[in-house]
């Protein structure tokens, strides 16, 4: 056979094999129980400012299940079409170096429409993979320098995802601090210097029982929830039975729950356009700040977090105006990991929170 032939037929092969196939999500709101983490992912999808979500417990509790599903409900986002780094086609960002290089940023750029993006960080993953290196691939083969965007820049706009998060190796979470602080991801090596945006909600995920999170990384979470398996026969029960309708069929059981799927989704955007527009009363600016110092928090960001993810639920509900409610419905969340520890009780930081709250409360 013809080698150039051939080497045509495997290419058109190669790249009708690329396209993807439809993604078979299980609904976010098919969900059964788990109520706290589901709040927090909704949370932090209306506000990311509020920082990212921590949800700690026991394996199989949904945690994947949840922000796969999360990813999947919340509305398509607009994207320049051939930019690895996601960016918006109404904002560019000035440090894309493929926007810019292209000039992207003054002309009309190709636009197409995708998923949020939810990307897997995995515990063995290279720091090169993270962050992006050299093709070397093109180098070895004409020589040219180019850029091989890491996990970070396919992550800009959505979601990253790390399971096993107390697991991470120190040099990865240096990283991830870095980025988090600037909303860039700065890669100097082999020559190389490149700028990118990568700004993402952070999701981790992880047992207690395994090892402890750094303290610099823990502050990076805005709230932080616990999951555990439940011991309610009939919850149990049901989680069973969707689980085993949407394998049997995934279309019929997505199909059935896209109701509730587009009705949680528009509600998502209401609280998002709401948001700009809800008020904050001083005086519940004056009760997060002495919630936050009758607990002794460590720095500002408590009081950051837990002011954001009130007016997020606030908005969810639809409110204009951030009520008490809202902000002792969501302190626990935001500031047990934000305490210093007491080596005699382990598990003294929820009822610490709660004893303040009504402490407040009375006051």
């Amino acid at each position: 056979m013809n080698v150039a032939l051939l080497d045509k037929r495997l290419h058109t092969t190669t790249r009708r094999r690329r396209a993807p196939a439809p993604r078979r999500v299980f609904p976010f709101t098919a969900m059964v129980g788990q109520q706290d983490m589901t709040r927090a992912l909704l949370l932090a999808a209306v506000d990311p400012r509020i920082g990212g979500v921590l949800v700690l417990g026991d394996r199989g509790t949904g945690k994947s299940t949840a922000i796969r599903a999360l990813a999947a409900l919340l509305p398509t986002i607009r994207v320049v079409a051939d930019c690895p780094y996601n960016c918006d086609p109404s904002g560019i960002s000035p440090n894309c170096p493929h926007c810019n290089a292209r000039g992207a940023a003054t002309a009309s750029p190709r636009v197409r429409s995708i998923t949020v993006p939810a990307i897997d960080l995995p515990l063995g993953a290279t720091e090169d993979r993270v962050v992006g290196a050299l093709d070397l691939e093109r180098a070895l083969a004409d020589g040219t320098k180019r850029f091989e965007p890491g996990l970070l820049a396919r992550a800009h706009r959505g979601f990253l995802y790390i399971d096993e998060v107390n697991l991470l190796e120190d040099h990865l979470v240096d990283l991830l601090l870095d980025v988090a602080a600037s909303g860039e991801n700065l890669v100097e090596r082999e020559g190389l210097s490149i700028r990118h945006p990568a700004r993402f909600v952070l999701v981790g995920s992880g047992n207690p029982e395994e090892g402890d999170l750094r303290p610099q990384l823990l502050d990076r979470f805005g709230l932080a929830v616990e999951v555990t398996t439940t011991t309610d026969l009939e919850e149990r029960i049901e989680v069973l039975r969707r689980r085993e309708a949407f394998e049997a069929d995934p279309e019929a059981f997505m199909q059935a729950w896209s109701q509730p799927e587009l009705a949680l989704r528009q509600r998502i955007q209401s609280a998002r356009a709401l948001l700009r527009h809800v008020a904050t009363p001083d005086a519940l600016l004056r009760s997060t700040a002495r919630l936050c110092l009758a607990l002794g928090t460590d720095g500002l960001r408590g009081e950051l977090s837990l002011l954001r993810a009130a007016r997020a639920l606030a908005c969810l509900e639809g409110e204009r105006v951030v009520l008490p409610r809202h902000l002792r419905a969501i302190a626990v969340p935001a500031l047990r990991h934000r305490m210093r520890r007491n080596p005699l009780d382990e598990g003294s930081a929820t009822p610490r929170v709660e004893r303040a709250l009504a402490e407040l409360t009375d006051a």
